[in-house]
């Protein structure tokens, strides 16, 4: 009778077998989604118990938020995070708006565009531009016509090139009425300007030793010479330089039409996003500025770390706000001109890298040093990662001139901040991957360049008379003049 029941026992567990099982093997354990073997069917297991299904409920597996899990829908807490920083930045308002009133005014900031009795200096500036491109498109032309030879035309561009990357220095350096945002849109200007111009005359070179090799081998060389010729016009010249792009080739791809609905929606979104960023800096920067009587230099550690860890924030939102504003006028530039490429950055929110946040920021930024830089260099036999490292070196020292010369204010912060961020990137990336290699990213947006850029800006605000509180004494004549041209850089 015993034995009977033991058979018994034996065939109940054999029949739930394929519902529990006790262990899984080593290599299958890892997994949220793994599940127990199920064994093949038994021919002697013709009929299952009623309540097989509810006898085992449990099976190896991990937690959602465990390292092993490959568990990835967090958009439930993705909104959890936007509401709770919707409501704390809300507050922080509400506490800004009590404690200084409301600040926002447009009508200043359109007396702040007025510089020396509305005698523009920056746009002068601007407009004396177009000397250089017209110099170049000569050049260029000279060659064609025999005029000039090929080394001593490329020398002429490289000259052409060093005066126009000298000459906004000069004026911004030595002209005192013209205003800090002024010079800021005169160097940008000039410095998309040099690598437009440098772009056309190089890949003109290779058009013309192109141009060359189909000559030895194709009969029909007027052909191939007006054809050439056609190109090197005032209209081709000038759509490049209006274009988004700063690599130069004939035959642009083109879109079918403008769409004007399409122009006038990124329209509305650069002037909605100009008057956000006005109003965090006027109110919610310039406060924190307010309460500043040294520079940062000047400052302790404690107060320091109070000014950065305020100005975070409104700087991040500035600099978030600054790329949408890239992305509208990029695309409204690209309808107006029906311009077909516009893959102007990649999904760098995702980067989990900062070497990939770096080549897909700025797309067509990033073109231009491959084709003209990097690869000259590669074909000049330097190793791949010195050619990356000098790429990223001219980067670093261009934005730091972008922001210290119209300020007149060098102090290497931007530039020992990307110096740091490669360190970073370089020693850290085996230890952080994944999420913790984005979180990473995000941490050095938050804390990199962007916050060094606002301590230049901190430090230019307090550097006038009108600013000190300690100045308890009656302004001298010297400090009048310094006044009328803080309004002006103003």
């Amino acid at each position: 009778m015993q034995s009977a029941r033991d058979d018994k026992m034996a065939v109940i567990r054999k029949r739930f077998s394929s519902v529990c099982s006790p262990s899984l093997p080593e290599e299958s354990i890892g997994s949220l989604y793994d599940t127990a073997p199920v064994p093949a069917s038994d021919p002697d297991n013709e009929q299952e118990h009623p309540y097989a299904s509810l006898l085992c409920c449990h099976r190896v597996q991990d937690s959602l938020l465990s390292s092993n899990s490959s568990f990835t829908k967090y958009r439930g807490i993705l909104n959890w995070i936007i509401i709770l920083l919707v409501l704390t930045h809300a507050h922080l308002f509400l506490e800004n708006f009590i404690q200084h009133g409301f600040l926002i005014d447009v009508k200043k900031v359109l007396e702040h565009l007025i510089e020396d009795n509305c005698n523009w200096p920056s746009v002068n500036l601007i407009l004396a531009a177009n000397m250089f491109a017209i110099t170049a498109l000569l050049l260029e032309r000279s060659q064609e016509k025999g005029l000039l030879l090929l080394t001593k035309a490329h020398h002429l561009h490289l000259i052409n090139l060093g005066l126009l990357m000298l000459f906004p220095a000069a004026v911004i350096i030595h002209e005192p009425t013209i205003s800090t945002g002024g010079a800021f849109l005169s160097l940008w200007v000039y410095s998309a300007l040099g690598m437009k111009l440098y772009s056309y005359q190089e890949t003109n070179r290779w058009y013309r030793q192109a141009h060359l090799t189909h000559a030895e081998t194709d009969r029909n060389v007027s052909a191939l010479q007006e054809s050439h010729n056609e190109h090197l016009t005032i209209k081709d010249l000038y759509y490049f330089l209006l274009a988004p792009t700063l690599c130069y080739q004939r035959d642009f791809p083109r879109t079918p039409k403008v769409r004007i609905n399409k122009v006038l929606h990124r329209l509305l979104e650069m002037v909605i996003v100009i008057q956000i960023m006005v109003g965090i800096v006027q109110q919610w920067i310039e406060p924190i500025f307010q309460r500043s009587e040294n520079s940062f230099p000047s400052m302790d550690i404690p107060m320091k770390v109070e000014h950065l860890v305020g100005l975070v924030a409104p700087t991040h939102f500035l600099w978030l706000l600054f790329f949408f504003l890239s992305h509208s006028y990029l695309n409204f530039c690209a309808e107006l001109l029906r311009f077909g490429d516009r893959h102007f950055y990649g999904d760098w929110w995702n980067a989990t890298t900062l070497i990939l946040f770096w080549e897909n920021w700025s797309i067509p930024f990033q073109k231009w040093c491959h084709r003209h830089v990097y690869t000259k260099m590669l074909e000049n036999n330097v190793s791949p990662s010195r050619a990356e490292l000098s790429v990223f070196l001219m980067s670093a020292a261009l934005s730091e001139c972008m922001i210290a010369l119209p300020l007149q204010s060098c102090r290497l912060w931007i530039f020992l901040m990307m110096i740091f961020e490669l360190l970073v990137a370089v020693f850290l990336r085996n230890y952080f991957e994944g999420n913790y290699g984005n979180g990473l990213v995000w941490l050095c947006l938050l804390l990199g360049p962007p916050l060094a850029v606002t301590t230049y800006f901190h430090d230019h605000y307090i550097g006038f008379p009108h600013n000190l509180s300690s100045s308890s004494s009656p302004p001298t004549s010297e400090q009048n003049l310094h006044s009328k041209v803080f309004l002006q850089l103003r």
